[in-house]
């Protein structure tokens, strides 16, 4: 069965990621034999589109997504409108970075600050997915005109209340464009959110944007009791067709270890936290 590529986060190493960070992980990756890279643009100005499309040229990786970091203070929901001018703003510089790359997709939870959580009535749910739409809109628009997916990732029910499994995202979603609009899974929080991978993945076909993977515990993919063969059976059998990249983080980094709850180790070390997901994952298409 036909493999997808198969790239990885320079947050496994790196945050932030800048001009220097990338110089230095995209060779690694490409050595190692990785496809892709997606890359964070956790504030505008860390890189440039200009700088970086010759790097990943030159060692022939291509460009997965941009990733779109969202620390307290960015909200496109609940929120003031200068806050939400600011977001959107800051969306559609990811959206422009992404284009001038060649990038197919900006990807992450591009609706409220990660770790923002707050209780809600069904009813105020449904007026809350709204003024996402009606938020998100500008930027979905922008990116369909340049041929780049916003990707909006649900996440788990420690850092978001908003959207937390693909059904509640694929509703959030309802009416924007699925050419410009769509779903980035990813394997950590459909373990904790979904009753099943397999079965959530063939829930979001057609809106897939974007895949991340890692183990169970954020480690390297296979390192855990995951149904790795019903996922990307589901995926392929889904038709989806872009990389899956590896998003993990390092214990080693403060601002990531506290972002993430990353609070030990998951490898032995963070390159075979790498090197080890990328030859599981390798030799897992080779069994399906």
């Amino acid at each position: 069965m036909t493999a997808l590529p198969i790239g990885a986060n320079p947050w496994i190493w790196h945050s932030p990621v800048t001009r220097a960070a990338l110089a230095e992980t995209v060779p690694r990756l490409a050595r190692w034999g990785f496809d892709a890279i997606e890359i964070p643009l956790e504030n505008p100005g860390d890189w440039q589109p200009d700088d970086i499309a010759p790097l990943l040229a030159d060692h022939g990786l291509r460009p997965a997504a941009v990733i779109a970091v969202m620390p307290p203070g960015r909200d496109l929901v609940a929120t003031d409108p200068s806050t939400l001018r600011a977001t959107r703003d800051y969306l559609l510089r990811c959206v422009d970075a992404a284009h001038a790359l060649g990038a197919p997709a900006v990807a992450g939870p591009v609706y409220t600050a990660v770790g923002r959580t707050w209780r809600m009535t069904p009813a105020e749910r449904r007026a809350a997915y709204q003024e996402f739409r009606t938020s998100i809109a500008p930027v979905v628009d922008h990116a369909r005109s340049g041929g780049v997916r916003v990707a909006v990732e649900p996440l788990n029910r420690y850092e978001t209340s908003l959207l937390n499994t693909v059904a509640q995202t694929l509703e959030a979603l309802d009416g924007l464009p699925e050419d410009a609009a769509g779903v980035a899974l990813d394997t950590y929080h459909l373990n904790i959110e979904e009753r099943g991978l397999g079965q959530a993945v063939r829930q979001a076909a057609g809106r897939i944007a974007h895949v991340q993977v890692c183990a169970s515990d954020r480690g390297a993919p296979g390192a855990d009791h995951l149904d790795w063969h019903g996922f990307l059976t589901a995926l392929l059998d889904c038709g989806y067709a872009g990389p899956l990249c590896i998003e993990s983080f390092t214990a080693h980094n403060e601002s990531l270890a506290v972002a993430a709850s990353v609070w030990r180790p998951l490898a032995g070390s963070q390159d075979a936290l790498a090197t080890d997901g990328l030859a599981f994952l390798r030799n897992a298409f080779t069994l399906l």
